[in-house]
């Protein structure tokens, strides 16, 4: 008989995450290892216990599902990672495949149909849904700099110009200038309006 195949799984809403783990359990192929309520602590279970499937959660506090994969991409290499969200923003299926996020699903796939993902990337394939992909396909195009994307993903953190350039170790003023290069690039008539865009294109 093959080795069963370790799950971590982190959510940091209980109910869903308890749920996952008895519904998942109930496969004879599938041991969940460990769970976790943010990014940040999935990323260090991961890199200790080297599972070989983490089942992430797109929107966790503090650390996102992407952001944890990164790291654990980075601490467990041989670990295979999907990313399961309530919302697929357009952008966020680019920004995950170049995390390396071999796996993407919605929270509505039913308890079986997840646990043949998880079976499928485990033996080294990848599952896009269909219809997340196709949004991605659709996407508007990020006319966003590199640095004006990380002064808009930092206003949503902070509520002053100064907090986020002590964020981003920059000068208010240049804070200021990207902050208003990204708000007519978008064709948005302040900072928060700019940033909400961004995340709703998932470039953020």
């Amino acid at each position: 008989m093959t080795e069963p195949i370790r799950l971590l799984i982190a959510d940091d809403e209980q109910l869903i995450r308890s749920a996952l783990e008895a519904l998942l359990e109930l496969e004879p192929d599938i041991e969940v290892v460990t769970g976790a309520d943010d990014g940040a602590t999935a990323a260090a279970r991961a890199i200790e216990l080297r599972p070989d499937v983490c089942l992430l959660d797109l929107e966790m506090p503090g650390t996102d599902g992407i952001e944890a994969a990164t790291l654990i991409a980075a601490g467990a290499p041989s670990t295979r990672i999907i990313i399961v969200t309530r919302h697929a923003r357009p952008g966020v299926l680019r920004r995950a495949l170049a995390a390396k996020i071999v796996g993407f699903v919605p929270k509505s796939t039913p308890a079986g149909e997840l646990a043949q993902v998880i079976r499928d990337v485990a033996a080294g394939k990848r599952y896009i849904d269909p219809e997340i992909a196709a949004a991605a396909l659709s996407a508007e195009h990020c006319p966003l700099t590199d640095r004006e994307l990380d002064v808009l993903r930092a206003t949503r953190a902070h509520s002053n110009v100064r907090d986020i350039a002590e964020a981003l170790f920059l000068s208010p003023g240049t804070v200021r200038n990207y902050l208003s290069a990204a708000m007519t690039k978008l064709g948005m008539g302040n900072r928060q309006e700019a940033a909400e865009h961004a995340w709703q294109q998932g470039w953020i």
